[in-house]
């Protein structure tokens, strides 16, 4: 089963070239050179968490540690920076912080199956939104919060994350319907969760978290939507035995 799940995810990349290698074409030299970067680092991210999950969950509960750990340094960082400015701003969002992150505690902890499923869908919703919307994004969903994300970017990661769901539905018990339900609510708390992260970046005035990971925002900008669609997946799993 793990092998073949992992073929998906390759079977996923080799779209995913397929994909940057026309949006490439889009762009400009360097801001190609940086996309691609960007991807050669997303691989191994990857391939980091689907290992310590697939090898092991206790990996990826020491892994999900390191990830709430590295994040709350990341959000006092930036309060810091701005010299301890919207101290109740900060507050607030630190306490919401702590909530997800409390439901991605108890994420991490349960049945391997569940765990890749979200982590999987959760991927290829992050992934397809991008290439969607690089490719075909015209309308702005939140212009003043994050300029990048666009309607048809949403759509399209969307609709590749609800057939992914369908397709990887052996992984947790019950109907084909349950998976595609489940995804659904993932691929809206990923969102939710990216669009925090966005509005606590825009409230600092500032692009990246950290220069942690090459061309990525930090590791909260990488792992939010993982932090938000496990707290989802807790959730879910409290209320109705997942």
């Amino acid at each position: 089963m793990i092998r073949t799940i992992y073929l998906i995810v390759l079977a996923y990349f080799a779209v995913g070239l397929v994909f940057y290698f026309f949006i490439g074409h889009k762009l400009g030299p360097e801001k190609a050179r940086h996309n691609w970067i960007k991807l050669l680092f997303y691989f191994l991210i990857i391939n980091i968490t689907f290992f310590s999950i697939a090898i092991n969950t206790s990996y990826f509960r020491i892994l999900a540690a390191l990830i709430i750990i590295v994040g709350f340094y990341e959000l006092f960082n930036l309060w810091r920076i701005s010299g301890f400015a919207v101290k109740e701003f900060y507050i607030i969002s630190t306490i919401i912080y702590l909530i997800f992150c409390t439901g991605f505690c108890f994420f991490s902890g349960m049945e391997k199956g569940i765990i890749l499923f979200t982590f999987m869908i959760l991927s290829i919703f992050d992934s397809f939104c991008q290439i969607a919307g690089q490719l075909w994004g015209r309308t702005k969903l939140f212009p003043m919060i994050s300029p990048q994300k666009t309607v048809e970017g949403f759509i399209g990661g969307t609709i590749v994350a609800l057939l992914s769901g369908y397709l990887l539905r052996n992984l947790i018990p019950g109907s084909p319907m349950k998976g595609i339900l489940l995804a659904i609510g993932i691929a809206l708390f990923a969102f939710i969760g990216d669009l925090t992260k966005s509005i606590y970046k825009r409230k600092f005035g500032v692009k990246n978290f950290s220069n942690l990971i090459p061309e990525h925002g930090g590791l909260l900008d990488r792992f939010d939507s993982l932090i938000a669609g496990g707290a989802f997946i807790a959730l879910i799993g409290i209320l109705t035995e997942l």
